[in-house]
């Protein structure tokens, strides 16, 4: 009551607006801005601004924006494009319950703070001194809303979000830190992505958390608030924050919603599913993509169809355009599919059909389709005859693609790349003309796999097969289109160059070749951004792989995988191309953790294995070649002076490690070139020693210092370039009377002087130990000779495979060079990691690590005395037949071994009951490293080998020796003698 006498006073607006807030606006609102009381203050004052004005600012500083909004349609989207979303370390939503005073909008609220912590930062950190206060009431809320919360992570990972966003940790209600930890534990324990369903009791509200680790950097945010808008989801509130976890960044956020038909949403529900698909899809569909822009956003198709269509129009580019890029470039391809999305979703609609786990009818169906969808492109016509014949073709790739699949993990919801394995017929049912660049050779297997930001393929050669995982970096547009074009060839001629360097061990050859798409990265300090996308292409690719290659009795374990191959496949990867020792890690643990057959021993050059650069595995073989080569012109490299030119760098596994040999080895050489992706350095008097051991292994070339340098001498610097208006400028730095002089070369100038000095510096020996494949082609190979005629090296050891393309190896050979191609001289790299899957399966970790010195010594002996094997017998063949090609001996040596191999694991294939036999045992064991085969408790163990690794093991050796051992003279005459044995002999004689 008021004193009598006294009129009631009408509210001050502010008093007003106050009042209003805290009847409109959900308590955590409150607590969640408790910290920018101005900002509230300013709301307060100023609320009613927002009846004439879209929005009201806040707070506006260098790390952190908060404005209200009239909320609109589409207000949080436009929001999203013009803040910095790729720097929004903390997000917060919140609207009001009702319309504002004299206002037919509600109320919004948006907090984005721009405060990430780098990895540097995290991992340099000191361990935080949290308030016990903070850290009890969180922990007490933890267990009582998470008891399934594993308390021994409790404080690593309060720790971990303390030090990206202290202000966070102090500043949220202890039950929204707890829910932010139980997010992140357990988007660690389902592979980096997560997404759970509370109901809040409250009311029709539910909470949905959606954790990823390492998210897309650009228009994340916005996606994922376009998912929820178009499953007619509205979120009332939202709390997001970006972390990092020392490695990449980590994604966690909570949203309020509310099904706008106003039923409730929860988990399990068909609403529920939808969702999981499409935001677990947000890993793979590009918002930047055509698909996305024109056919989501419209409604058109649905997330996971858009990135079917996307993966079909990689896949059929990269079929189609390696030979016939004219007529099947990316834009022709990407044209028959956004131009016609009834065809595109009618193909979407066959493959789903095949692949439905829920379909008990699905064969039938898929018949029948097949024959519709068949018809339909075969009439496609639109009057444009050239055209039409290019999409049709297309479209039939997209058909060979759908026809060949085996398995696919497309219905696998929390994937995060898409993997299909295919039957290699399809290469046949292409046209003649688009494969007509390819090896005649034809693949056991092919696997596409396709990602937001990169695609590809592993091919294999062999059930049992084994062969690096490269990644080609595309920085900018033209690299990616480049590289597109020519991707499956590439691999195909890298698995095929494999298989014929696996002869001598019982896995056939493969390669995996992904392309990153990295193109819109063009800034320096976006080169964090690049390691981020290329750990998630690989991450995503090796859970691909596991989706559809983990299995049990023979059929992919994974209930939503449909599988018309049913068999185990044994694939073995090796690292290769942009391939980092965390991510070897990381396969590693999720090829046990998800069960794969082959376990850690899915990789190799791990801390439980043999590491390649430490050991220079690859280079042993490669110097190995040198030296008998050399010895076959008269010089012995261990003692006579001889000059040699190397791509690849210092800091290179091959050319490193080769250098490093060669120091340690040859006293008398000469390296007279090293170029490198950050340096080339020319010395004629050969680059003094003493600098190259400082940066050998531990330093790319642009570490060497140019003082070191000998007169006439000179480093092109890649690195460190310059900008002179709109003009980039690159170092050139040359030793002249003992003083050194510094030019700036135009890109034209330092491109035409870096990529023309393996060609013309003059050597007794080239090993190109690194740079891109086809470097030297059959355009260019002339190049390679000096003015009068001579080779600018007389020996050419391939320690990089495919630098040289067939036609350039046959011209070259044809005028005097000695060519030891790569599947010959750079085998004891894939050698050596046959070796470590071995030690997997027969030894224990602990075992492994108690013998490695040993062991890594024993296989080191063994790759000694392969590659010796095979540069002896190569260059005995030529001396038998002089007007032979090196090359070609090399070739029909793997022929020979690997007809050998498939003969011999068939047979034994055919009769288990020989593997373990004496004689056949002591084959297996003579495979084995000395101290396998020396220990008896070891040497007992051969039998816990799985029976297709015995077989193959039996074929690789047996084949192996047959061929380097025998004298194929004799070989004849026995086989002739034991012929005429056979004949009855007349009763006269």
């Amino acid at each position: 009551m008021t004193p009598q006498g006294t009129a009631l006073l009408p509210a001050s607006p502010r008093t007003a607006n106050r009042a209003w807030l805290k009847a409109q606006m959900n308590p955590y609102f409150f607590v969640s801005m408790k910290d920018e009381p101005e900002a509230l203050a300013i709301l307060e004052k100023e609320l009613g601004t927002l009846r004439s004005n879209r929005r009201l600012i806040l707070a506006d500083r260098d790390k952190i924006l908060i404005q209200a909004i009239a909320n609109f349609p589409g207000s949080l989207y436009e929001t999203l494009q013009s803040v910095r979303e790729s720097e929004i370390s903390y997000a917060m939503f919140s609207h009001s319950e009702g319309a504002m005073p004299s206002h037919d909008r509600t109320l919004e609220i948006q907090r984005f703070e721009f405060d990430r912590k780098s990895n540097e930062e995290i991992c340099a950190a000191a361990k935080p001194v949290i308030p016990p206060a903070i850290r009890s009431k969180t922990l007490k809320e933890l267990k009582r809303l998470y008891p399934e919360f594993a308390m021994k992570d409790f404080d690593r990972l309060l720790a971990l979000i303390w030090l990206n966003n202290e202000n966070y940790v102090r500043n949220s209600a202890p039950g929204r830190v707890a829910q932010v930890l139980q997010l992140l534990q357990q988007g660690n324990r389902n592979c980096g992505v997560y997404l759970d369903v509370e109901l809040i009791e409250e009311g029709r509200e539910s909470r949905v958390h959606f954790a990823v680790g390492n998210p897309p950097q650009t228009d994340f945010l916005s996606q994922i608030m376009e998912v929820f808008n178009r499953l007619n989801l509205g979120v009332n509130r939202a709390y997001c924050l970006t972390i990092s976890n020392g490695v990449h960044p980590y994604f966690l956020g909570t949203f309020i919603v509310q099904r706008r038909d106003q039923l409730v949403f929860e988990r399990g529900s068909a609403l529920f599913a939808e969702l999981q698909q499409e935001l677990y899809n947000s890993q793979i569909l590009a918002t930047r993509s055509y698909c996305y822009r024109e056919f989501v956003t419209t409604g058109l198709m649905s997330g996971e169809d858009a990135s079917l269509v996307n993966a079909f129009i990689a896949f059929c580019h990269t079929n189609l355009a390696h030979n016939l890029p004219d007529r099947f470039g990316l834009e022709d391809v990407q044209s028959a599919f956004h131009c016609h999305p009834e065809i595109s979703l009618q193909l979407v609609k066959l493959f789903r059909t095949r692949f439905d786990p829920h379909n008990s009818n699905r064969e039938a169906d898929f018949s029948r389709l097949l024959g519709e969808t068949e018809e339909a492109i075969k009439e496609y016509n639109t009057g444009h005859r050239y055209l039409d014949g290019i999409r049709r073709a297309i479209f039939d790739c997209t058909l060979a693609l759908i026809r060949n699949t085996l398995k696919t993990n497309f219905f696998v919801p929390e994937k995060q790349a898409l993997a299909f394995r295919l039957n290699p017929r399809y290469l046949d049912e292409l046209a003649p003309e688009a494969t007509a660049d390819l090896p005649p050779a034809k693949p056991f297997r092919v696997t596409f796999f396709f990602s937001r930001f990169g695609f590809g393929y592993h091919i294999g050669f062999s059930d049992i097969a084994r062969g690096g995982w490269r990644t080609v970096l595309a920085r900018d547009p033209d690299d990616f289109i480049t590289s597109a074009n020519t991707l499956f060839r590439e691999n195909f001629v890298l698995a095929h160059t494999q298989h014929l360097k696996n002869k001598d061990i019982y896995e056939g050859g493969s390669k995996m070749v992904l392309v990153l798409d990295s193109s819109d990265l063009r800034r320096k300090r976006e080169r964090e951004l690049e390691t981020w996308r290329l750990y998630k292409l690989q991450y995503g690719v090796i859970n691909a792989f596991l989706d559809i290659f983990v299995t049990r009795d023979g059929v992919a374990a994974h209930p939503l995988v449909v599988d018309y191959y049913r068999e185990d496949e044994p694939i073995e990867l090796g690292p290769d191309e942009n391939m980092h020792d965390s991510m070897i890690e990381t396969i590693a643990r999720l090829s046990a953790k998800r069960g794969y057959l082959l376990g850690i021993g899915v990789i190799s050059s791990k801390e439980v294995g043999i590491n390649h650069k430490e050991y220079g595995v690859t280079s042993t073989g490669v110097v190995k070649f040198a030296e008998i080569t050399m010895e076959e012109l008269g010089i012995d490299i261990r003692r006579d002076s001889f000059s040699v030119k190397f791509t690849g760098g210092t800091n290179g596994d091959v050319a490193g490690n080769a250098i490093r040999i060669m120091l340690e080895r040859c006293p008398q050489v000469s390296i007279r070139l090293i170029l490198d992706g950050t340096a080339a350095l020319y010395d004629p008097a050969g680059a003094e020693p003493d600098e190259l051991r400082q940066i050998v292994l531990q330093q790319d070339l642009d570490g060497f210092n140019p003082l070191a340098l000998h007169d006439g001498g000179f480093i092109l610097f890649r690195s460190n370039s310059r900008k002179e208006g709109v003009r980039e400028l690159f170092r050139k730095v040359t030793k002249s009377g003992g003083e050194l002089q510094e030019e700036w070369l135009s890109i034209d100038d330092f491109s035409r002087q870096y990529g023309e000095l393996p060609f013309t510096v003059p050597a007794d020996l080239f090993i190109p130990a690194g740079g891109r494949p086809e470097t030297i082609d059959a355009g260019n190979w002339q190049n390679f000779l000096l003015p009068d005629g001579t080779p600018s090296a007389r020996v050419i050891v391939e320690g990089a495979n495919s630098f040289i393309t067939p036609e350039a190896r046959v011209k070259l050979q044809r005028n005097g060079v000695v060519i030891m191609r790569d599947s010959s001289a750079n085998k004891c790299g894939v050698i050596s990691s046959s070796y470590e899957i071995i030690a997997n399966l027969l030894l224990s970790e602990a075992e492994f690590l108690a013998i490695k010195t040993r062991y890594v010594a024993d296989v080191l002996e063994i790759l000694e005395k392969r590659a010796g094997d095979e540069a002896r017998i190569i260059l005995q063949r030529q001396r038998e037949e002089p007007g032979a090609l090196f090359t070609d001996i090399s070739f029909n040596l793997s022929s020979e071994i690997n007809a050998l191999y498939a003969k011999l694991f068939a047979f034994f294939q055919s009769r288990p009951e020989l593997a373990l036999q004496p004689l056949f045992k002591n084959a297996i064991l003579a495979h084995l490293p000395r101290v396998m085969r020396e220990e008896p408790k070891y040497r007992r163990r051969v039998s816990r080998l799985p029976k297709k690794y015995q077989y193959a093991i039996l074929a690789a050796e047996i084949g192996s020796s047959m061929v380097y051992n025998s004298d194929r003279q004799a070989a004849f005459e026995e086989s002739i003698r034991r012929h005429l044995a056979r004949i009855p002999r007349n009763s006269d004689d």
